[in-house]
């Protein structure tokens, strides 16, 4: 005959020594996963021939077919796949809408000939794969931008480590780790793969550069490289791109803010006519 006092006390030890097992074994520290480490350390250079493929193969037809812009992806950090099937999936949703709306309208009585779902469907499946194709042009603009930024605080650091006698490669990994951001994440990402691959690290930030599009950081690579080949003192040119760079960012803004400006005038000019429109009515009607 079981002794539920003891069974209840069998238990709660079990489950209390269950419990500080647990926390235990969670406290110690675990071993790495090798594996998934050396494949990200030991990937091969970024180019775009060998950009980072996803799960997504059944794509790749698909993304062959669409042209991809692959510096705006790589920018972004998305694969031709993955903006591949965006599109398809926009365009689905733009394909879906009139025929829900059209079983809606049927629903409450309302009899609409087939075509006009179709021919909708198609329209409206062409503009939202459009304007999804233009979110990313627009995302990439935008992250170009702020990367332009992003090289002239690194330039400026940059100059400040070489100034403090470091070396080049040295000033390139300090300046990279004093900011945080995504943009100087990518530029430690690339430094550490230049560093594990043992390539120059000047060369790295150039093809980064060039894969996403952003000639202002191969310019640091540039600089530098006569730095590291040479052993030229470029701390000078160095700040004197960061203040050109600046200069060129302030007359891209200015330019864009007078464009902006010029668009506010046409709803201004619309509204003066109206007003002028409905002075002149009462006169009008009386002629």
């Amino acid at each position: 005959m079981a002794n539920p006092p003891l069974t209840i006390a069998v238990l709660s030890g079990a489950t209390a020594g269950l419990g500080l097992f647990l926390l235990v074994r969670e406290a110690l520290p675990s071993s790495p996963a090798l594996a998934p480490a050396l494949r990200r350390l030991h990937r091969p250079i970024r180019t775009s021939a060998t950009a980072a493929r996803s799960n997504l193969d059944w794509l790749t037809g698909a993304t062959r077919w669409l042209r991809p812009p692959t510096r705006d992806l790589a920018l972004l950090g998305r694969t031709p796949e993955q903006y591949a099937l965006s599109l398809l999936l926009s365009a689905l949703i733009g394909l879906a809408a009139p025929g829900v709306a059209t079983a809606l309208a049927s629903a409450g009585g309302w009899r609409l000939p087939v075509v006009l779902p179709v021919a909708a469907g198609l329209g409206l499946a062409f503009l939202a794969a459009l304007l999804a194709h233009r979110d990313v042009l627009a995302r990439a603009t935008r992250a170009r931008r702020e990367f332009a930024r992003a090289v002239c605080t690194y330039l400026d650091l940059v100059a400040l480590q070489l100034a403090a006698a470091h070396g080049p490669v040295q000033a390139l990994e300090q300046a990279a780790a004093v900011c945080d951001g995504w943009v100087f994440e990518r530029i430690r990402d690339s430094l550490r793969i230049a560093q594990l691959q043992m390539h120059a690290p000047w060369a790295e930030l150039r093809e980064l550069a060039e894969e996403i599009g952003v000639p202002e950081l191969g310019d640091v690579g540039a600089i530098m490289q006569s730095s590291g080949t040479e052993g030229a003192q470029v701390h000078e040119t160095l700040r004197q791109r960061a203040d050109s760079l600046r200069d060129q960012i302030r007359t891209d803004n200015l330019a864009r803010a007078e464009a902006v400006t010029g668009r506010l005038d046409i709803p201004g000019a619309l509204l003066v006519f109206i007003l002028v429109g409905f002075v002149l009515y009462p006169f009008l009607t009386r002629i």
